[in-house]
Formats: C-alpha cells, structure tokens, sequence
C-alpha cells in the first residue's frame, strides 16, 4: 500500500533516511533533522513530498519516496525529481519500489508532467537493472556539478 506521508511518520522517513545514508556509504554526511524534515515536508511553504510504502498486512513504513517539484525551460512545465527512493532491504523484492514510482509516475500523468527524473550511484548495480527493468534510461550526456561548503561559501561570498 502506498500513502501520501503525515507529520507522524518523520520519525521514520528520518530513520529510513539515515538507512539509505548507511548503504550508499554516506552516513556521514546524513545531516538532516527530524525538525528540518517537518518543515520542509509539512511548513507553511512545503519544499519536498513523500510518500511511504506499507506492509499490507502490518501498517509498518517499509519504504519511502521523496520529491520535489523541479522546472524544464525547453518544455514548459514543471516534473517530479525523486530524490530518494527506499525500501528496507528485508523488504525488497516485494513490490514496495515498484508501487513507489508507479505512484509518482501516475501523479505525472495526472498532472501533466512530462518528467519524472533521479540519480542513482554508479556502482548501485541492483538499483540500476531494476529501474531500466521499468523503462527508465541514463541520461549519459549529462554530467551532474555540486557546489558545497567552502566552495559554495567562497563564491557565494565572493564580490
């Protein structure tokens, strides 16, 4: 079952969130708060979405997709961006991923969005088969750039 997340289920988007941080071997840097989620989630100015797959039998959070609302130039019209896509991995192989982005696909259609787009790790090699295994492709001619920290605060500081 998939559901549209509430407030009371930050506690375990954010432990679902550390989860995927500790698989793609980034823990570290898995920052965010369970209070910097609420507002981001369910603020006054929502900047992200979420939805949380259930266990049909249990009601118990096994996975979850988080999104925002991206913009193409070249076509007008806003899409989804997934950026995380989880199910526990006790639970994978069910269905749980599959419902997941067959749910935000169907908001796209029903929305008229002509993209549904997201990163996946390079060496996610299990990830990848399953997401071509739906359709999707890479976009090799792009190149993904990332300004953080003190780069990020040197040209934002810069005159």
């Amino acid at each position: 079952m998939i559901r549209t997340a509430t407030p009371a289920d930050v506690p375990v988007i954010h432990t679902m969130i550390r989860e995927l941080a500790e698989y793609e071997k980034a823990l570290h840097e898995a920052e965010a708060t369970e209070e910097q989620l609420t507002e981001a989630l369910f603020g006054e100015r929502p900047a992200a979405y979420a939805h949380i797959a259930e266990d049909g039998e249990t009601g118990e959070a096994v996975g979850f997709a988080l999104w925002f609302l991206n913009f193409s130039t070249w076509r007008g019209v806003q899409g989804i961006y997934l950026e995380d896509l989880y199910v526990r991995p006790e639970r994978r192989g069910g269905g749980h991923g599959k419902a997941l982005l067959t749910e935000l696909a169907r908001l796209c259609v029903a929305r008229g969005y002509p993209r549904l787009e997201w990163s996946v790790l390079n060496w996610n090699e299990p990830s990848i088969q399953f997401y071509r295994s739906l359709g999707a492709r890479p976009q090799d001619e792009w190149t993904v750039y990332r300004l953080t920290d003190e780069a990020l605060t040197r040209l934002g500081s810069s005159e």
